[in-house]
């Protein structure tokens, strides 16, 4: 792939775009876990559109339910009408995902991005508790809008003139400051002390696995305490469920591991299951306070969402044997992963030991550099594998893989990351595993 074949992009697209410049090709088509692009090449993923793709690129179940739709000539866009599609995903969702699992919501569809729910999200709770106050985390990332910026953790998203905080305070997450410091007491005692410039919000933002901020998970403990905490103060409990639910840590949402139950839930990414941008705000009845259009937007009723979202449910999640596949290859991945953590730190001679973190199928490598972890993810994708760093330094390579991944496919992807760690840390791959040095084919 030459530099002309790029040179529209650079001319033309604005200098905003950013993984155009990680992978820098020119994709065409792509099918399960393989993206292919304009000469001809094979690529794995381990990207899956940042947890977008949860049941790979265009799962064909999903897509003959679009078409189908389609060539019926369904109501594509509906802002927030009735509509069959709607009604569809409703019944669907309710039925397999609330109802197995006790859960009492009610459903918002707010405009279709995950910013857009978590602002949809915050405001509900402000209105609710005729609080103003957020109490957020840090690593935490929420989105890039104003009121999702205001919450999220990471410096550089909020590095522009006239950003305002909102009325947010930021509390450590489960290890920020080590094992042997319990977060959820120094947060009691913030919120016990009058004096201590932080009062009771109108609720907690919290991922139980933070994937932008580096792979960092919440124990299920940590997660109970945090919620008793939250109800002590009369303050409500927002789970962002954006990038690591819809199956990704192994159950429907991450959540359900600590036997919490939030006050308000916010879904996208994966919830179409077909890359259609859709989002979803889950709320307890009683928050259920808005005024008729007081948080709106065109887009709110993306009705070919629907039609893939409830195919999805049905496809995927009308029994627990997927939950079970998920768990299964993640355990593979971490048990690799594990495996070339510790082959590497026996060539490492200084600087901090590379480890591993994650849950079901996010899972992290540590390198402990930014310009480490991201030269990995150079040489992997050289080698036909489409993987991304995370963490407040960029020195996490984020394993986020389709959970549809077939053994073989997974076993691949990961041979090639071996590869790539082999040669970034000055080990050419050939010399210890000529089969794993090879490009994906």
């Amino acid at each position: 792939m030459g530099a002309s074949d790029l040179d529209l992009f650079d001319r033309l697209e604005s200098e905003v775009r950013s993984y155009s410049r990680d992978f820098p090709t020119v994709f065409r088509t792509a099918s399960g876990s393989r993206m292919t692009d304009e000469a001809g090449r094979s690529y794995l993923d381990f990207f899956a559109g940042a947890g977008t793709l949860n049941y790979g690129h265009n799962p064909a179940e999903l897509k003959h339910a679009l078409i189908d739709y389609l060539v019926g000539d369904g109501i594509t866009h509906g802002l927030d009408l009735a509509t069959s599609a709607k009604r569809r995903l409703i019944e669907r969702f309710q039925a397999a995902i609330l109802a197995p699992r006790g859960l009492s919501y009610k459903m918002q569809f707010p405009g279709p991005t995950g910013a857009n729910a978590v602002e949809a999200a915050l405001k509900l709770a402000r209105k609710a508790t005729g609080r103003s106050g957020i109490v957020a985390f840090t690593n935490g990332f929420h989105g890039v809008t104003q009121g999702a910026v205001a919450v999220t953790g990471n410096a550089k998203y909020r590095r522009f003139p006239g950003h305002q905080r909102g009325d947010v305070a930021f509390l450590p997450y489960d290890g920020w400051l080590g094992e042997t410091v319990d977060t959820v007491e120094v947060a009691a005692r913030y919120l016990d002390d009058p004096a201590s410039g932080i009062d009771a919000p109108a609720a907690f933002l919290v991922e139980t696995v933070q994937g932008e901020g580096g792979v960092n998970v919440a124990s299920a403990d940590w997660l109970r305490r945090l919620a008793d905490l939250a109800r002590r103060h009369g303050s409500l409990i927002i789970v962002d469920d954006i990038q690591v639910g819809c199956g990704r840590t192994g159950a429907f949402f991450s959540f359900e591991r600590a036997g919490v139950e939030p006050d308000i839930v916010t879904l996208s990414k994966s919830l179409s299951g077909f890359g259609l941008p859709l989002a979803m705000v889950l709320m307890r009845p009683d928050l259920d306070v808005w005024r008729p259009g007081e948080h709106n937007g065109t887009f709110r009723g993306n009705n070919l969402a629907f039609v893939t979202a409830a195919e999805a449910i049905d496809r995927f999640w009308s029994d627990g044997t997927f939950a079970d596949t998920v768990a299964s290859r993640g355990a593979t991945m971490r048990q690799r992963l594990e495996a070339m953590a510790a082959r590497a730190n026996t060539r490492l001679s200084d600087g901090p030991a590379v480890s591993v973190r994650g849950l079901g199928m996010i899972q992290g490598l540590d390198l402990g550099d930014g310009e480490r972890a991201s030269a990995v993810c150079r040489a992997a994708f050289e080698r036909g594998l489409i993987i991304e760093t995370s963490g407040a330094r960029g020195q996490v390579v984020k394993c986020l893989p389709p959970l549809t991944t077939e053994a073989a496919d997974l076993a691949a992807g990961l041979d090639v990351l071996e590869a790539a760690l082999d040669a970034v840390l000055g080990e050419a791959a050939a010399a210890d595993s000529p089969a794993r040095a090879e490009p994906v084919a």
